[in-house]
């Protein structure tokens, strides 16, 4: 496991990352081990990592081994599960998401980079503001 990314166990975790996202953003990536898609999604997040310099928390969840919490991401944030799924938060909301073959380090990297470099954090949902 990289040394800056945290792995979530348990569902406080997610309740104190998310409170924790003003004004240092959270990355979540929710992962299958059994999903070849996932593996090389993981891959491309830790390729992120390793080149990035992004002031940014990192966190995984496995959904195998920790459903629940894959589910209080989800309900959480109200966000729909998709695996494997990167979302990053700002301010306790989601502000840019990605699933399968669509996280990239580059697309991570970007997201982040637009993130932090407008003037007022966060827009809203991916849905409504493309970073």
């Amino acid at each position: 496991m990289h040394p800056n990314l945290i792995q979530l166990n348990e569902v406080a975790q997610v309740d104190q990352l998310i409170s924790a996202s003003d004004p240092r953003p959270l990355v979540i990536f929710k992962h299958s081990r059994s999903c070849g898609t996932s593996a090389q999604a993981f891959d491309e997040l830790l390729d992120h990592l390793d080149a990035s310099e992004a002031d940014a928390r990192y966190a995984i969840v496995t959904v195998q081994t920790h459903r629940d919490v894959s589910t209080a991401v989800s309900r959480l944030l109200g966000v729909r599960h998709e695996t494997p799924q990167a979302l990053i938060v700002q301010d306790g909301k989601v502000v840019w998401s990605a699933s399968h073959f669509r996280v990239t380090a580059e697309a991570v990297n970007a997201a982040i980079k637009r993130l932090q470099s407008s003037e007022g954090g966060s827009s809203g949902p991916e849905k409504s503001v493309r970073l």
